[in-house]
């Protein structure tokens, strides 16, 4: 088996993941996920829970600067200037996975795994969009944790955004 894919799940996340896709079902919304390091861990994890996962829309996998300019519509200069690993980066990817996907809430996570030079090992931009609300942003300083714990710490906090950005939508109905 992979390496980032040791551990297991853990029962807290899949716990978590049920939760928010609970909440989309209740409110007939379609999630979107936007991915880079958790290379589409997420929507895997979204996609795997019998009766619920008819609420996620698509998922879109954007390792490259090429793929998130042309996939989700990142503006070049962002990449260039922000870098991929940014909050600019994370905003314009949930922003983008909306733009193309026909859901309503879309979760983007972009970071480093491993450390190098000017890449910090744990350093993840996270960022949630949903139709007609303001573009929540988060960022972890996981530091150098090995990438399976990364990707599972990434996966966890864009569910808690989605989370809430689900649990707001049914406070404003």
């Amino acid at each position: 088996m992979a390496e980032t894919l040791e551990p297991a799940i853990p029962d807290a996340l899949d716990r978590l993941a049920k939760t928010v896709l609970r909440h989309a079902c209740d409110r007939k919304l379609m999630l979107v996920t936007a991915e880079s390091c958790t290379g589409g861990l997420l929507a895997s994890l979204l996609t795997d829970v019998p009766g619920m996962s008819h609420a996620f829309e698509r998922g879109f996998v954007t390792y490259t600067h090429a793929a998130k300019h042309e996939l989700l519509g990142v503006p070049r200069a962002v990449l260039e200037r922000d870098g991929a690993v940014s909050k600019a980066c994370a905003r314009a990817m949930a922003e983008g996975a909306l733009a193309h996907s026909n859901g309503h809430l879309a979760a983007s996570i972009t970071g480093f795994t491993d450390g190098a030079p000017d890449q910090p090992a744990g350093l993840v931009h996270l960022a949630c969009a949903a139709r007609g609300k303001p573009t929540r942003h988060r960022v972890l300083h996981l530091g150098d944790v090995g990438r399976g714990e990364v990707r599972i710490g990434a996966m966890e906090a864009a569910l808690r955004l989605m989370l809430d950005q689900l649990r707001d939508a049914a406070d404003a109905a």
